[in-house]
């Protein structure tokens, strides 16, 4: 399967909603297995003819690999491969312009635009078809979040990256195109408007008060379970239907700094 050439993708600010938006036509080519509303096999936990390029045996229907667990390359039997996407919305190559270089980016429509430079990552969870994120136990889901930890670290060497969001869409309406379960890295050269508000909410918070919002968090009918390192919770204005945060009990800035202890929980 080849590497899909075109436009190359960009990354645009709208002035108007404050938003940056990644447009990728590399995008509209991804393969899917959700395309027909009404498919011949309706389990959407059974690939046709072994097709999936996710499943164990199918790695060279794949980009290229990052790592696996278990690490050792000659051994087919892997649990977890993070990959580069095939479909990439964003460029792993090319010259990261200079923060100065940023600040006098092309201003097109009103709009300001930067080469769409930065990671997009798969992690695939599980290498059979049929098996799901929530069919596995704490460690192996553990064991994921460790490849999450990893792959995070890895890139948070280069300078030009400023945000890295880890995202899992399930099923055909949330975004998905593969039923095979997997979730995605994407790193960007900016912070989106969003975070950065979170993150000057929280700092107003410890400017009035001295204390973290987060570590706060300890309303009785805010939670909804506690494990030995992490709560999860209502936030107090949920924005949506069934918004949970899940929030480390010891206070930590950034989740590649958890430990494996954190990670692989055994008792939720």
């Amino acid at each position: 399967m080849a590497t899909p050439t075109g436009r190359s993708p960009e990354l645009r600010h709208d002035p108007v909603s404050n938003r940056w938006v990644i447009f990728s036509p590399a995008r509209a080519k991804r393969p899917s297995d959700f395309k027909s509303k009404s498919p011949e096999n309706p389990d959407p936990n059974s690939s046709s003819g072994n097709s999936c390029p996710f499943c164990i045996g199918n790695e060279s229907q794949c980009a290229p690999e990052i790592f696996r667990f278990p690490p050792d390359l000659g051994n087919p039997n892997w649990k977890i491969r993070v990959i580069e996407n095939l479909f990439p919305a964003l460029s792993r190559t090319g010259e990261y312009p200079s923060e100065d270089q940023q600040r006098h980016q092309d201003h097109t429509a009103g709009g300001r635009s930067l080469k769409g430079l930065g990671f997009h990552d798969v992690v695939i969870e599980a290498p059979v078809h049929s098996v799901q994120l929530s069919d596995l136990g704490a460690g192996e889901i553990g064991q994921v979040l460790l490849a999450y930890k990893k792959r995070i670290e890895q890139i948070a060497t280069f300078d030009s990256i400023k945000y890295i969001q880890v995202f899992k869409n399930h099923g055909a309406s949330a975004g998905a195109s593969l039923s095979h379960s997997h979730s995605q890295i994407l790193a960007l050269p900016v912070v989106p408007p969003a975070v950065s508000t979170r993150l000057d909410g929280t700092k107003e918070y410890f400017e009035k008060t001295g204390k973290c919002s987060l570590c706060e968090v300890r309303a009785k009918e805010l939670i909804i379970d506690e494990s030995t390192h992490f709560i999860s919770i209502v936030p107090f204005a949920a924005t949506f239907a069934f918004e949970i945060w899940i929030v480390p009990k010891d206070h930590s800035s950034h989740f590649h700094e958890l430990d494996s202890d954190q990670l692989i929980l055994r008792d939720c």
